[in-house]
């Protein structure tokens, strides 16, 4: 229950399980999956997960699909064609959520909520994004234009950067950050240098391996309706790894020219541009250990809880400090308690100013790298990041981690996840 004398939504959730998930590799910008509509990427994700965790597709009773711009003219029908393209009953509804850079997560948030309140036992999440075929929009001109006027079409990912309310870019409010906390662009360029260093060294293990399905070039059929495509660009046959990390040490960071004039922000210390789809099961104890004795498997992981809370516009990058500090208030934990968080990475010097806040040590964040080095494909992400962290936790047989992410416009968002094997 939300606490009337704190600020923010905090919930926790008694016994609501992530089964599995998995995820699309991250591709850059304009590259293989310059050509896929996010509603095929998500439909692909979606199969995958349903398919490795051994799930009965026809056991689903809610679709939540995730999406921010629209990669397509049928973005409306993104929840409902993902959810019967993966094969879930025609029955079963199906609802888009939008947070933004927090979407992933309240998709996690509003799984847990349906399950709580019993009228959802078994969830597929789907967050999907493809910041290449974010349109160039035109919104003025329904009813036409004057004789010589020149319509005014926009870069729709472009556009969407500013917040209008506070007449500021995302990357000025890192830049604002920055200036609060005393952030350098020596630190920044640090902090993304061992971004890419991480993901690189965990890409080289094979780490990644675990949460991500490759793509090829595939024809979804859905008996009785039209079969729906998903098409790799140009001689690409196959995206099974993440495209955007390389080794990309600080002294090359340190070459680029800065957003904003004596700012600390790049090209390269921002999160990259990345397409790609991710989807998770959520079941409810009683699906999870009908699901257990049949698979011999145990879930990812436990969904305990969530929080979001509100900061203001113009340096909304701090939102993950104040949602994760409701966030354990709230689950009666402190930071010593967790063992990985993943803060999901929009600008090096936002991240930083959150670690800084709170506290957070180094060993514990993002070990992996994070958005700079692996993209932060928007509605994506948040799912991604649980998976992550959880798949952490069982890896070293820690009990608690937190994932978390700012959103524009003035919000953080956290979920706490718990490796029910420990503890």
């Amino acid at each position: 229950m939300s606490h009337p004398k704190q600020p923010g939504l905090y919930q926790a959730f008694d016994d609501v399980h992530l089964i599995d998930g998995l995820r699309t590799p991250q591709v850059d910008h304009l590259g293989a999956f310059a050509d896929a509509n996010p509603i095929d990427l998500g439909i692909h994700a979606a199969r995958a997960v349903i398919e490795r965790s051994g799930v009965d597709a026809t056991a689903i009773d809610s679709v939540l699909g995730g999406n921010m711009a629209p990669g397509g003219f049928d973005q409306f029908y993104l929840p409902r064609h993902i959810g019967l393209y993966a094969g879930v009953p025609v029955e079963v509804p199906a609802l888009m959520a939008q947070r933004i850079c927090g979407t992933g997560f309240e998709l996690f948030r509003q799984a847990g909520e349906q399950i709580d309140a019993g009228i959802a036992s078994l969830a597929l999440v789907v967050g999907t994004e493809s910041m290449t075929r974010h349109p160039i929009a035109m919104f003025d001109h329904r009813g036409g234009f004057k004789l010589g006027q020149t319509p005014a079409l926009k870069d729709y990912l472009w556009e969407s950067l500013t917040d209008p309310v506070a007449a500021v870019s995302m990357i000025q409010t890192a830049e604002n950050l920055a200036q609060k906390y005393g952030i350098t662009r020596a630190e920044v360029d640090a902090f993304a240098a061992r971004s890419f260093a991480r993901a690189v060294a965990a890409q080289e293990a094979g780490w990644f391996d675990g949460e991500i399905a490759p793509v090829e070039s595939s024809v979804f059929e859905l008996p009785g309706y039209q079969p729906r495509a998903l098409r790799l660009s140009g001689k690409n046959k196959r995206a099974d790894r993440d495209t955007h990390p390389r080794p990309t040490p600080a002294d090359v960071l340190a070459l680029l020219r800065p957003v904003f004039k004596d700012g600390v922000q790049t090209a390269g210390n921002c999160s990259a541009l990345t397409d790609a789809a991710a989807a998770a099961l959520v079941a409810s104890g009683v699906v999870v250990r009908d699901w257990q004795a049949r698979t011999g498997r145990a879930p990812l992981a436990r969904i305990a809880a969530t929080a979001v809370v509100g900061v203001p516009p113009e340096i909304m990058g701090i939102g993950p400090a104040p949602a994760i500090r409701r966030l354990l208030d709230g689950a009666g934990l402190t930071l010593d308690d967790i063992a990985r968080f993943e803060v999901n990475e929009a600008q090096g010097a936002q991240t930083l100013a959150v670690a800084r806040e709170l506290g957070l040590a180094e060993d514990r964040l993002n070990v992996h790298g994070g958005a700079i080095a692996l993209g932060h494909p928007l509605a994506a992400t948040g799912v991604r990041l649980t998976i992550t962290v959880a798949r952490q936790l069982q890896a070293i047989g820690a009990r608690w981690g937190v994932a978390s992410a700012c959103i524009g416009g003035g919000q953080g968002i956290a979920l706490l996840v718990e490796n029910t094997a420990v503890g």
